[in-house]
């Protein structure tokens, strides 16, 4: 019978790892990008195309993702998400974990913060740990950059704004990508930060930024709207809203918030970036359904069957358009990807 080794040999073989083990460490470089390297490796029109080829890959059923798991604090202070996903083509493997904790400009702190870890599709080992952040506020403005390039008016050039945190600047960039932007307004509640905002959107467009008392003032005439706030209520009236505008809808991701409120949904051509998400997740839409406004049905498509011409995106010059971004694994495994290729020199 073969004898147990002793404590002493356990330990040993424990400390000293075979020639194989040695290689294979040694094979593996985990590399750490931090916020200046996901921004400097993945530039924001690159990110619009690397969206694109990752729902065109989703559309075709070349995604594997599981809805995100998400923990809320009971108190409602901040949330933990887990975003898993596996592309086919190109192989992609990657889960993010976030914190969303939107008190934390009171403390100076981001209020998204996490990693991203990508893994070598081959073999499961893990690649590089990628700043969520950064992952997150590119990839998402990069997101809405390719709906409003599928939806919007070609003569689209009026942007409001409504917001001023990390998603302002990255979605004001995306948007002058896909459309002629000539005017920018911008309204949020807090008086100093539209103030600096807009001192700070003006310099880094060229663009005379304007700021409103009111999210009403911004959103008059306005040919795109981007609602990018924390707000538990809408911010967002369909009252206000000019025929053929387009809109984002970026910053509500629960079942019981929304910054849209019925009339703005009813009135809208609805696209979302997943159906079952949205359905789970998106208090935009779950909200006016639950008070009968509107049905399942009246999700006009997703953004992947725009993406692969399955489906129309604008109908009509007059039609009002909606997208409801909630965010996929997706998006952050297929630009993890690009960033590590990048990163690699490839």
């Amino acid at each position: 019978m073969d004898r147990l080794p002793r404590p002493g040999n356990a330990s040993k073989l424990l400390s000293e790892p075979t020639d194989d083990v040695r290689a294979e460490a040694m094979a593996v470089t985990l590399l750490h990008l931090d916020a200046g390297d996901v921004l400097r490796l993945l530039p924001m029109a690159d990110c619009i195309g690397v969206m694109e080829r990752a729902f065109a890959a989703l559309g075709r059923g070349e995604v594997l993702q599981p809805l995100r798991t998400v923990i809320h604090r009971p108190d409602g202070v901040g949330s933990l998400y887990v975003m898993p996903a596996y592309t086919v083509e190109p192989p992609a493997l990657a889960v993010k974990l976030i914190s969303v904790f939107h008190g934390n400009h009171v403390r100076g702190l981001p209020s998204h913060q996490g990693i991203v870890v990508a893994f070598d599709p081959d073999s499961g080992a893990p690649a590089a740990l990628l700043d969520a952040a950064s992952v997150t506020i590119r990839r998402t403005a990069a997101v809405s950059g390719l709906a409003t390039r599928l939806l919007a008016r070609e003569d689209a050039g009026d942007l409001a704004l409504l917001g001023t945190g990390a998603q302002a600047l990255p979605h004001l960039e995306a948007m002058r990508l896909v459309r002629p932007i000539r005017r920018v307004r911008v309204w949020s509640p807090d008086t100093a930060r539209r103030k600096a905002f807009a001192t700070r959107a003006s310099e880094a467009s060229g663009l005379d930024v304007e700021m409103t008392d009111s999210a009403k003032e911004a959103v008059e005439g306005a040919d795109i709207i981007c609602t990018l706030t924390a707000a538990r209520q809408p911010v967002l009236e369909g009252a206000w809203l000019a025929n053929g505008c387009h809109i984002n809808a970026v910053g509500a991701s629960t079942r019981t918030t929304r910054e849209l409120d019925t009339l703005a949904v009813r009135r809208a051509r609805i696209v979302v970036d997943s159906r079952s998400a949205a359905l789970s997740e998106a208090g935009d839409l779950l909200i006016p359904m639950e008070e009968g406004a509107i049905g399942e049905d009246s999700i006009a498509a997703e953004l992947s069957e725009l993406v692969l011409g399955r489906a129309p995106g604008r109908t009509a010059v007059e039609q009002i358009t909606l997208f409801k971004s909630l965010g996929l694994a997706v998006e952050d495994a297929a630009v993890a990807s690009w960033i590590l290729a990048r990163a690699r020199g490839g």
